[in-house]
């Protein structure tokens, strides 16, 4: 990874969702099966909960440290994720562990998959107007920016730009970057504002092709091989790094 994405950011994790066609049962052993089949391969990963709606979770503490790596079922997908990983291998790791042993133990194939994501998000802690700062930052030297910072314009409320781009003919492989604000109009309205995150999401997509595609594994390694280089060259030098320097200059 040439890029340490925890230093270009107050907080940086990693998710992957396999979404499905059919819901899964969840049956009390296939899942106990599954989790402690993970579980013994990562012993940190030994708490398990259920929460209201159903889900099913295998996580680490979070109390024991500042990482943590985490598995949920739900009917219609598996998700896993990594908060402030040490290195993008360490994520891969998990996902090439939990995407290798799901089918076996949860009994789903190839005809079933619908597709795959992979999410790297960037957290920026900012108290003040997310979307001032990000009109500023982005659109300024923009020809849109004449609307979002124009004489008609008293403030900034919504400036979150989002794209969308095909990275293959077929189309069916994508990939997705956002700025996600978390201002209200209520505080912007008061002129008092929370320190929230400022978030930064790249998301690839892979849907899925019963008689071209591989195995789940090889799929998520291409999707990390794209994101890895897509956030190294474009996602961090042209909209993280400029949100946090905004951010810096204004403390």
């Amino acid at each position: 990874m040439s890029v340490d994405f925890n230093a270009v950011c107050d907080d940086f994790f990693v998710s992957c969702r396999l979404f499905l066609k059919l819901d899964m049962p969840l049956e009390r052993e296939t899942v106990l099966h599954f989790f402690d089949r993970i579980r013994r391969e990562i012993p940190t990963m030994n708490k398990f909960r259920r929460r209201e709606d159903g889900c099913l979770i295998l996580e680490e503490d979070p109390g024991v440290s500042a990482s943590r790596r985490w598995l949920r079922l739900e009917p219609g997908s598996l998700r896993l994720g990594f908060f402030g990983p040490p290195d993008i291998d360490d994520v891969r790791r998990l996902a090439h562990l939990i995407l290798e042993q799901a089918p076996y133990h949860l009994t789903f194939s190839e005809l079933d998959y619908d597709h795959l994501e992979l999410i790297y998000g960037f957290d920026l802690e900012y108290r003040g107007n997310h979307d001032q700062l990000v009109a500023e930052t982005l659109w300024s030297d923009h020809p849109l920016g004449q609307i979002v910072l124009g004489d008609d314009s008293r403030h900034a409320i919504d400036a979150q730009p989002y794209f969308g781009i095909a990275i293959n003919e077929e189309c069916d492989l994508q990939a997705y970057v956002e700025t996600k604000s978390r201002t209200t109009t209520f505080e912007v309205r008061m002129g008092e504002y929370e320190r929230q995150a400022l978030s930064v999401f790249l998301t690839m997509r892979k849907y899925w092709n019963v008689d071209t595609d591989k195995a789940l594994v090889a799929t998520v390694e291409r999707l990390f091989d794209h994101a890895d280089e897509l956030a190294s060259e474009k996602v961090v030098p042209l909209l993280v790094s400029p949100l946090a320097m905004a951010i810096a200059s204004r403390l």
